[in-house]
């Protein structure tokens, strides 16, 4: 078990360099995919993370967007907004402390119908104790924080 110190000792050493491209940004890997090339659509069909394929490749908010299958391309083109992660694929958790740290496909949570993503598993734990006071702290520090 990690004690709260060894956490952000881990988040802040392995902070993303935020990409500033987008408004709001994205997080993305070495070659602009967002959420490390997971269709972020199949978080909600099949409630499970589930790789995307580069021949279904979608430009949105200055990154590219993987997808499994044409289905779930479509309904990310038709209202990306509602399925797309929110602080931009960055750990929600760091999020709520004021900080930003990449974030990891298997540690997930639909809260209301929204998509956020964490670090690891533990830091989904963390999460999961206050969701909403989370989401609350996460929202005042978004965007300010990429800076």
């Amino acid at each position: 078990m990690y004690t709260r110190r060894t956490i952000f000792a881990i988040l802040a050493a392995t902070m993303a360099t935020p990409v500033f491209a987008a408004s709001p940004p994205v997080f993305v890997n070495s070659n602009d995919v967002a959420i490390n090339g997971y269709d972020a659509v199949a978080y909600f069909t099949v409630s499970e993370p589930v790789s995307g394929i580069p021949q279904l490749a979608y430009k949105w908010n200055g990154a590219t967007w993987l997808f499994a299958t044409s289905k779930t391309l479509n309904m990310f083109k038709e209202n990306p907004e509602a399925y797309a992660p929110q602080f931009g694929g960055y750990c929600a958790l760091a999020a709520s402390k004021g900080a930003i740290a990449p974030s990891v496909p298997d540690a997930w949570t639909i809260y209301e119908g929204k998509l956020y993503l964490n670090f690891n598993l533990h830091a989904r734990e963390i999460w999961r104790q206050d969701i909403p006071g989370n989401i609350a702290k996460a929202e005042a520090n978004w965007p300010a924080i990429l800076n």
